[in-house]
């Protein structure tokens, strides 16, 4: 009887906290990520959901509240996420948490939220444990998974001729989990494929030399690559010195965004089977808004971590006006079934699972004045690329 005191105790405590938030003339949101260790992405991201933030309080903020954003870099450690997140709830009294890029630190933060009863809007990390085996109630994901952009590009990859695969991706949760779901939905597609070398250099630390070496004696037909970064460039620029990508097929998740073409400038490859955001070729009426937007306020053209950092925030200012509350419980059920509008058009967050259905673009890299450019692109939404709701209620635990 005393530990239900206690528990019913702390339970008004905490919805008398998320009320006086929402008393007050201004709404806080916690955000974290790696920006000193990921600049390539984190620095248009911050730029992205600095427009969003710009843009919901010149429409009048939070139900008449002003909103914002407080940040905090992770440097890419799951115990300094953790360190960040518990100071961005316990001292600023923030709203939600959000954000966040490497796999292993969504999961830390996401665990975090679920033991103190925080929610928590993921951004970029594309782990399928975070919606899936390892999700929870108070977490929710915006970015197209591993399986949903991998079964995008199973939906190309199947096509080739191609039946020896070798694949090569950083060591981590990102990387295996990518690795592990491409492998599954192609060999169902196609079972007379044989997966001839596995590489798994460790991330940001990739030694390409003995990499592309190993790859090139398993002697493979095609190759899956799951590199980004400064990895992917020295991959690249070692692989065309050895003529690894010669007469071969290369699927690669990731490499048609800005922020890894950019960097390899005339070294890319061309021919690549990519997801990525061509921005330079999107014509749709919300995308071109963002982008008039985007380009008058930062005299800069956006990557795709800028449609992650806006469409973060203008997600979260949307659960908070639903919700008209901070309270962690009102804003799963504001969150849940919500759709809304994007650059890439509507999106909804789904109830099973809390999983986005933003969609990613698929092509192909190619060279133009000396760049890296995606080609004979097409936008995928996420909604068609997802499994259907009895696997779902196989691959996620009850809340």
């Amino acid at each position: 009887m005393r530990n239900y005191l206690i528990g019913a105790g702390l339970a008004v405590l905490v919805a008398g906290m998320a009320d006086a938030a929402m008393a007050q003339s201004e709404i806080k949101i916690g955000e974290i990520n790696s920006y000193s260790l990921l600049p390539a992405f984190t620095e248009p991201y911050r730029k992205g959901w600095q427009l969003a933030v710009e843009e919901i309080n010149a429409a009048g903020g939070i139900n008449g509240k002003k909103l914002v954003v407080i940040s905090k870099d992770d440097n890419g450690k799951p115990a300094d996420a953790q360190t960040a997140a518990n100071e961005l709830v316990s001292s600023e009294n923030v709203a939600m948490l959000a954000g966040t890029f490497l796999s292993n630190i969504g999961l830390a933060v996401s665990d975090f939220a679920n033991q103190k009863k925080v929610f928590f809007l993921a951004a970029e990390p594309l782990t399928d444990a975070i919606t899936w085996s390892k999700g929870n109630r108070y977490t929710f994901r915006l970015r197209p998974s591993n399986y949903m952009q991998a079964a995008m590009l199973v939906e190309a990859a199947a096509k080739l001729s191609a039946k020896r695969w070798a694949t090569i991706a950083p060591n981590y949760e990102y990387g295996q989990s990518a690795v592990a779901v491409f492998k599954k939905l192609m060999s169902e597609k196609r079972p007379d494929i044989v997966w001839v070398d596995e590489q798994w250099p460790p991330q940001g630390k990739i030694d390409a030399g003995p990499v592309v070496q190993a790859v090139a004696a398993a002697n493979p037909e095609a190759i899956l690559n799951v590199t980004f970064g400064a990895d992917l460039v020295k991959l690249v620029r070692e692989g065309n010195t050895r003529g690894l990508f010669k007469d071969r097929a290369v699927v690669s998740f990731l490499t048609g965004e800005p922020e890894y073409l950019d960097p390899l400038k005339d070294e890319t490859p061309e021919g690549w089977i990519v997801t990525g955001y061509p921005w330079y070729a999107i014509k749709t009426p919300e995308h071109e808004a963002f982008l008039k937007a985007y380009q008058a306020k930062f005299k800069d053209y956006p990557r795709l971590g800028s449609i992650v950092g806006y469409q973060t925030i203008k997600s979260a200012a949307a659960i908070l006006t639903k919700a008209n509350s901070t309270d962690p419980e009102k804003l799963i059920a504001a969150t849940e079934g919500l759709s809304v509008s994007s650059p890439f058009g509507e999106i909804t967050f789904r109830k099973i699972d809390h999983q986005s259905t933003l969609g990613a673009y698929v092509g192909k890299t190619a060279l133009k004045d000396g760049k890296g450019v995606m080609v004979e692109s097409s936008y995928k939404k996420g909604s068609d690329y997802l499994p259907g709701d009895a696997e779902i209620e196989k691959l996620r635990p009850k809340d």
